[in-house]
């Protein structure tokens, strides 16, 4: 009985991260990577076929997969991070943050997440 509450409390939140992760593709400060990645090992430990799906998504399956064996990511996830990142981030700055200490704020965590995205190993293809 317990174990199986805790099961479905995993693939509950599995879920509830999995749903943050699709709307980090979104929203730029929101990060997709790791809910994806945390919805991936909350699967694994509640649901087989949760955790299969998830591998096994056209959209996001490869990029998930990839992360977790080689700890890369794809050469076209990155120009598209970092591209969708710094139109929103610059767009949000000049057309609707009054305060210059909130834009150099945006534009810093930008650049923070730029880097971090840059630190990780581009995936080969195969």
């Amino acid at each position: 009985m317990q174990t199986k509450l805790i099961r479905g409390i995993l693939l509950i939140l599995g879920f509830f991260s999995l749903s943050l992760g699709l709307l980090g593709i979104l929203l730029p400060l929101l990060p997709t990577t790791p809910f994806l990645l945390l919805a991936a090992w909350l699967f694994f430990r509640s649901s087989p076929t949760a955790y299969q799906w998830l591998l096994n998504n056209k959209f996001y399956g490869e990029y998930i997969k990839a992360f977790i064996v080689h700890r890369a990511i794809p050469l076209k996830a990155k120009i598209v991070s970092i591209t969708l990142l710094w139109v929103t981030i610059t767009c949000s700055a000049l057309f609707l943050i009054p305060f210059f200490w909130i834009k150099m704020l945006l534009f810093a965590i930008a650049i923070g997440v730029t880097i971090h995205i840059l630190s990780y190993n581009t995936q080969k293809r195969v």
